[in-house]
């Protein structure tokens, strides 16, 4: 099972998240934090390189966990599996008795085994119910957004998070359709999309229903609001000369992050202030300048690389 997991994900970004957060790793204990686990691609590499840290590995998806568990057997002992969101950071690294991190990796979106698997309802492009849930013991479904939320909610939700130009007429035709028939899996939504969403030559790209599935799945799991209650509590968790990186692939995600990195790589002091006091200083430093993207050897070796945001930034300041 192992191999094959191994061959079958390729981790977004890899050597550029070990070159980056390699350099607070180096001194013995070190603790790396992979707030978002998956099937364990980043870790592995990490715990192979720097034979010294230990590892404190989180995912919501439980059978994430149970897969990277039995990926990750031979490192056994350096990692600690936490089955819950990463706005849980904090609490994560307390219940086991850890102050402080020397790097914390957040690789957004959903992953490859959850679109792979037809059951979770992520893709459009076979049938399965309408489910979305990255931990699918827990929330509301996609179904249950579909057919329960106003058609004004739905149209915002699917402009907000999926900018979907169409968002108005799609709401529309979801509510007059689920009128007749609830919705119940992911190729009948995807197919009343395809209806209403034109096809322009030359220019529509992807499937109809690309957009609309993606603010879905955002909504079900809530993850810009999971998001920005993360940022300020990992920065938190770090260790002075401690990294941070993360990886978005969407803007209204980098956006998030953005803010928060640079909020906190900015000094607080009054502009009439003569000198900046301490607690004024800024916490971070930017290691990166703006936003990376992968590289072109990269994107044609793991196409799901393409639109990846990088930003990182190190700790130099703890505030109270």
């Amino acid at each position: 099972m192992s191999k094959q997991i191994s061959e079958l994900h390729v981790p977004v970004a890899l050597e550029r998240a070990v070159e980056v957060l390699g350099e607070s790793l180096g001194k013995p204990g070190a603790v790396f934090v992979d707030c978002t686990l998956g099937l364990g691609g980043h870790t592995e590499a990490f715990l192979q390189r720097f034979p010294n840290i230990h590892v404190v590995a989180i995912d919501r998806d439980p059978q994430a966990i149970a897969l990277a568990t039995e990926r990750l057997k031979p490192f056994a002992d350096r990692i600690d599996f936490v089955n819950t969101t990463y706005d849980n950071i904090d609490e994560a690294i307390e219940e086991l008795g850890i102050e402080k991190v020397d790097a914390i990796l957040l690789d957004l979106g959903v992953s490859s085994m959850q679109l792979d698997e037809r059951e979770r309802g992520f893709a459009y492009s076979y049938e399965a119910p309408l489910d979305m849930r990255m931990n699918s013991t827990k929330g509301k479904t996609a179904a249950e957004v579909v057919n329960g939320y106003s058609e004004e909610n739905l149209a915002k939700i699917f402009f907000e998070y999926g900018e979907e130009r169409y968002s108005k007429a799609i709401a529309k035709a979801v509510v007059a359709a689920r009128t007749e028939k609830p919705f119940e899996t992911s190729t009948e939504l995807a197919a009343l999309i395809a209806k209403v969403v034109p096809f322009i030559p030359g220019k529509s790209s992807g499937h109809p229903a690309k957009r609309v599935f993606q603010a879905l799945r955002i909504e079900v799991n809530e993850e810009l609001e999971v998001l920005k209650a993360t940022m300020p509590r990992a920065i938190h968790a770090l260790a002075i000369d401690g990294r941070i990186l993360v990886m978005a692939y969407h803007s209204l995600e980098d956006r998030i992050v953005k803010q928060a990195l640079v909020a906190a790589a900015t000094s607080s002091a009054p502009i009439d202030l003569p000198i900046e006091l301490p607690e004024h200083a800024p916490q971070l430093r930017l290691i990166t300048k703006g936003a990376e993207a992968a590289t072109d050897s990269e994107i044609a070796i793991n196409p799901r690389s393409a639109s990846v945001k990088i930003r990182a930034a190190q700790k130099i300041r703890q505030a109270a």
